[in-house]
């Protein structure tokens, strides 16, 4: 499916640390204005999916039971989120740990600990940038 242009509107958040995910939901709906679905689990996240078609996928990395690779890869599993983009937010940010986001297909990586009000501007640039010519 070719990449188009369209707005970013709708995001699929799956974080489980509740301090993050409420500053995080908080700052994308309020800075961004993005209608932002909040998961606390990966688990949570593919049910809530099959009734949700975000725009981008927002993910941490380390969770209980399935990790944010985990969880993208049961979220890609659904016909309607293959070929969504993705981005991790974590403090695995080592070169090994971002080629191995790259090499699940996310579009970028967000740096923990967040700076709440450059994370609107931070997600934007992605979802922009995943446009660019390689």
């Amino acid at each position: 499916m070719p990449l188009t242009n369209t707005d970013l509107r709708y995001i699929l958040y799956v974080e489980d640390d509740l301090h993050v995910r409420t500053t995080a939901k908080l700052v994308l709906e309020v800075i961004g204005n993005f209608t932002v679905r909040e998961c606390s689990s990966g688990r949570q996240a593919v049910l809530a999916a099959a009734n949700f078609q975000p725009d981008l996928i927002l993910l941490d990395v380390m969770m209980p039971e399935l990790d944010g690779l985990a969880t993208l890869k049961a979220l890609r599993q659904l016909p309607h989120l293959a070929d969504t983009p993705a981005v991790f937010m974590t403090g695995l940010t080592m070169p090994e740990d971002l080629a191995r986001y790259v090499g699940v297909g996310a579009i970028g990586v967000i740096a923990k600990p967040l700076v709440p009000l450059r994370l609107a501007s931070q997600v934007s640039q992605m979802w922009e940038q995943r446009l660019l010519p390689a």
